[in-house]
Formats: structure tokens, C-alpha cells, sequence
């Protein structure tokens, strides 16, 4: 029989303040729900503890059954409990505490990535997490978050990349211009997506055969100028209909496809 939380328990109200930045990187830790991310979090031996809703422990015994293998304590949570920690309408029922995720940039370059995700300034969390989940689906080495971005440990953002976020690193830097450098000094080259780029993406093969890091702006303004200036090139995706534009997630997809579809043709 495992322990029943209810709403009051000191431990559920210390869960639900990882909800809040300061808190997570203050404890070094953050929560997770949804069995997709919890099972993430087990897949990649993230998780500290495991909660669920006590009407679901049967739906969910597969999960409780490798934790418990796994020696990850595990503990039961009231209707109230469980809709405190969640930060949807309908709680999904079981939820995970996990180690916090940065990853460090050295280690990324140490691996000689050839195709890597980089937003800059990012500040829409469920933007960042599809960018994540886009960037593992495709086989990316890396997402780099650069400037004034949003946590990935984001509640919204967690879901929104459907566990991607445990699958591959994820690196938070402040210093844009600086990253950056670091990035062409191992000779990856600089690709910002732009209207109208001097590289048209259907013409983009010989570049995208090499390694290559895509630029993704904010929604709200693009990448910076500063910015596409400092890019190796600069790259538009045809757009043969009326629509005026991509939007990041859009965008993001069709460049970071059209890049694995080469470098799968040709491997280093």
C-alpha cells in the first residue's frame, strides 16, 4: 500500500512550488506530469520520486511497477493533491520529481554535433517545448536556448515537448554573440532563417551536408539583426501559396527536416 498525500502535506506543497523558476533552481529539481515525461524521466534515470492519483494506480501500474525496480520511491496522491501540483484543467494523475536538466555547451561541442537547434531569446514555453520535441524527432544533437529565454523546466514547456526534453541536451546561455563564436570556431555553420536569405533552403544541400546549427527567432520579432548578421548564411524556405509567413514551429520543422534528410545521404 503506498502513502496517500492530501492537498495539505508538507511534501505536495513543497512539490508545488517547483512550479515557480526560483524555487527550481534553487532546489535543483522540478516536476513533471503526464506519463509520457514520467516515463522520460525513468528512461533516463531523472526521476526522484513518483506520485499518482489514487484513482489511478491501476492505469499506471506499469510505471509504479518500474519505479518501484528501480528503487524510486513512490507515493499516492488525493484528487486535490493532484490537481494542486497540475497546471492543467484535467490533471493527468501521475506525476514526477526530477533532477534539473542543463546541459553545459563544452560537452555538446565535445561531441562534434552536426545538426543543432538554437533559439534565441525565446520566451513562449510551448514554442521552446515543440522546438524540443522537433529537434529530437529529427535527430538533433542539441537545443541551445540563448539570451533572455524561457526555462525549459517550464511546466508548459515540459508538455509540450512530449519527454523530448529528457531525450537530448538542452543548454541555456546568456551570452548570444558569444555562443555563437563558440559554435563557428568548431566550424558549424551559422544558418538564420530569414525571408529573404541569399540561400534559398531547396538550394541549400551542399551546406546542409556539413554541420550546421539553425537560428530560430521569438514570435514576436525574429532574430535580432545583430544576429542574422553574425549567421554564415541566411536562409528562406519557399513559400508557394498566399501565406505570408512560418511560424517558429513551422519553420523550425521544415529546416531542421530538410537537414537530417542530407546529412542522412551523407554521413560523416
Amino acid at each position: 500500500m503506498m502513502e496517500i498525500l492530501s492537498e495539505r502535506s508538507s511534501r505536495v506543497v513543497s512539490y508545488a512550488k517547483l512550479h515557480r523558476s526560483a524555487v527550481r533552481r534553487a532546489e535543483q529539481r522540478f516536476l513533471v506530469e503526464g506519463a509520457n515525461a514520467v516515463v522520460a524521466a525513468l528512461d533516463t534515470d531523472r526521476a526522484d520520486q513518483i506520485l499518482v492519483r489514487d484513482s489511478d494506480e491501476n492505469r499506471f501500474s506499469d510505471i509504479l511497477i518500474r519505479a518501484h525496480a528501480a528503487g524510486i520511491p513512490t507515493s499516492g496522491l488525493t484528487e486535490r493533491a493532484a490537481q494542486k501540483l497540475s497546471e492543467t484543467t484535467t490533471p493527468p494523475g501521475i506525476f514526477a520529481v526530477s533532477r534539473l536538466l542543463d546541459a553545459d555547451l563544452d560537452d555538446v561541442l565535445a561531441g562534434a554535433p552536426r545538426l543543432l537547434a538554437v533559439a534565441v531569446e525565446p520566451r513562449e514555453p510551448g514554442n521552446a517545448g515543440t522546438l524540443i520535441r522537433t529537434a529530437d524527432a529529427m535527430g538533433a544533437d542539441a537545443v541551445l536556448l540563448l539570451g533572455d529565454a524561457v526555462d525549459p523546466h517550464n511546466g508548459k514547456c515540459v508538455r509540450a515537448s512530449a519527454g523530448s526534453v529528457f531525450h537530448l541536451p538542452v543548454v541555456r546561455q546568456r551570452d548570444i554573440a558569444g555562443t555563437l563564436k563558440a559554435l563557428q570556431d568548431k566550424e558549424i555553420a551559422l544558418l538564420a532563417t530569414a525571408a529573404y536569405g541569399e540561400l534559398v533552403l531547396d538550394d541549400a544541400a551542399e551546406v546542409l551536408r556539413g554541420a550546421v546549427a539553425w537560428l530560430f527567432g521569438n514570435e514576436a520579432h525574429g532574430l535580432p539583426a545583430d544576429v542574422t548578421a553574425l549567421a554564415d548564411h541566411r536562409v528562406s524556405i519557399p513559400i508557394r501559396g498566399r501565406a505570408e509567413s512560418l511560424n517558429l514551429a513551422a519553420a523550425a520543422s521544415i529546416c531542421l527536416y530538410e537537414s537530417a534528410r542530407v546529412q542522412a545521404r551523407h554521413p560523416s
